[in-house]
């Protein structure tokens, strides 16, 4: 009865449009000539002509836009920041509520993935192999590519099913597997290989790699969470909120949460899909702590409040300084001290203790969610230049140090290229894909 309950908490909190809504909501779009929404997403999909055909029940044809722009627009359509992209932009925005473009995309390339069609074909191949690391979705938004380029794409993933931070990071009832197994079965089917639990660097070399392909597109993502660096994070119930979430996507599920107390350190969108998931596990009570405000919080304002709304209590202005735990080793409270945060004259905030402000949160499990690593041992086994884990790349063409490797999507965010977003990523890995075969060209590689 428990795990019913929970598979139950893990469906999808959005439900479809049905068909009468979501032609309603078609027809009030003004399928504006020079439209903003359009100019505000990331792969400039024609929001007016997929909009449009659903309106006259095309959605074949609206599918085909939406994904010929953008290759996992089945969940950009789920976990893209809408608010602040497409319909933030729509022009009914001052005067009614905006479009809702996320459903409406939603509801179309529902339809494809129900109907089982595939829109796109491989090309004529021209001879050449291309490695790709990683099968988030910038790597498979450029093996899609490729492959209708006509190149010989190999995919190598760590982990056992593809799908990167899409399948692993982002929780289920935002965004579900099956929609991500679709859309790598949709790159499968263009002819790209992928290979599922292959580590380059220890199930297979670099210097195997660069023998035997082209090129190599690096889509590596990010890693585990940091350490907090502080007195008893290896007691047993501290966790890596990736890792926590990925959790939630195996059954049996390998841990038991039901009434306990979680504390979650972080207010980023992972500390959030982890504090809800926890929730939805049957935690007592979670509690998220941030050392600075809901002012600096980087999560998004729509998730911030879905948070709250699932009954998560936030605590601002709090450090933690100590995790403390039993004679057993578990995990029993969380020693904190409140902050200050001051404005300086050149306009930087400054975080200061409070003197003698420690108190004790009661705890039984710990989520760390402060960010996460950067690969930094294996771009230095790549012999890649790099900033504090970042590969230097060419801006334009995604090209790294070394002119046989590319770097596309959460591996190179963090230095002015792009945010870590799905939808960013995925516009990254087209751009790339398209950059190497310009570049292939213009050396006479391809014919």
């Amino acid at each position: 009865m428990i795990n019913v309950l929970i598979d139950e908490n893990f469906e999808e909190v959005t439900p479809r449009l049905l068909k009468a809504s979501a032609i309603e909501e078609a027809n009030r779009c003004l399928y504006c000539f020079d439209a903003p929404c359009m100019r505000a997403c990331p792969t400039t999909i024609n929001v007016p002509s997929f909009i449009k055909k659903i309106a006259s029940s095309n959605l074949k044809g609206s599918a085909k836009v939406i994904l010929e722009a953008n290759p996992m627009g089945a969940s950009c359509a789920r976990v893209c920041p809408t608010e602040e992209l497409c319909e933030g932009a729509c022009v009914l925005q001052k005067d009614e509520k905006p479009i809702k473009i996320g459903a409406l995309q939603r509801y179309a390339t529902d339809w494809l993935k129900e109907q089982n069609i595939s829109l796109f074909k491989r090309g004529a191949a021209n001879g050449h192999k291309i490695a790709i690391i990683g099968s988030g979705p910038a790597g498979l938004s450029a093996a899609r590519e490729l492959c209708r380029l006509g190149y010989e794409v190999t995919i190598f993933e760590a982990e056992k099913q593809a799908g990167g931070l899409s399948q692993h990071g982002i929780v289920s009832f935002r965004l579900p597997q099956e929609v991500v197994e679709w859309e790598v079965d949709q790159v499968r089917q263009l002819g790209a290989t992928i290979l599922t639990g292959k580590r380059v660097g220890i199930d297979v070399t670099c210097t195997e790699l660069l023998e035997r392909f082209d090129r190599i597109i690096m889509a590596i993502g990010m890693g585990e969470v940091p350490h907090l660096n502080i007195e008893g994070e290896k007691l047993e119930g501290v966790l890596d909120a990736i890792d926590f979430v990925k959790t939630t996507k195996r059954k049996p599920l390998p841990m038991n949460i039901q009434g306990k107390k979680v504390v979650v350190i972080g207010a980023g969108n992972t500390a959030i899909d982890a504090a809800t998931c926890a929730i939805r596990l049957g935690a007592a009570h979670v509690k998220i702590l941030y050392r600075r405000t809901a002012n600096e919080m980087t999560a998004y304002p729509f998730e911030y409040e879905f948070a709250k709304q699932e009954g998560i209590e936030f605590q601002w202005l709090t450090m933690p300084k100590k995790i403390m735990g039993n004679m057993d080793g578990k995990v029993v409270g969380i020693e904190c001290v409140h902050m200050n945060l001051m404005d300086r004259y050149d306009q930087q905030d400054v975080l200061i203790e409070v003197e003698n402000s420690n108190f004790i949160v009661q705890a039984d499990v710990v989520i760390r969610a402060i960010g996460q690593r950067r690969h930094v041992d294996f771009i230095n086994e790549m012999n890649l230049q790099h900033l504090n884990g970042v590969p230097s790349v060419d801006p334009i063409t995604f090209q790294t140090s070394s002119p046989q490797i590319y770097a596309c999507g959460d591996v190179i965010y963090g230095s002015g290229y792009g945010d870590a977003t799905v939808v960013s990523a995925v516009q990254q890995g087209k751009d790339c894909a398209y950059a190497l075969h310009d570049a292939l060209q213009q050396t006479s590689e391809i014919a």
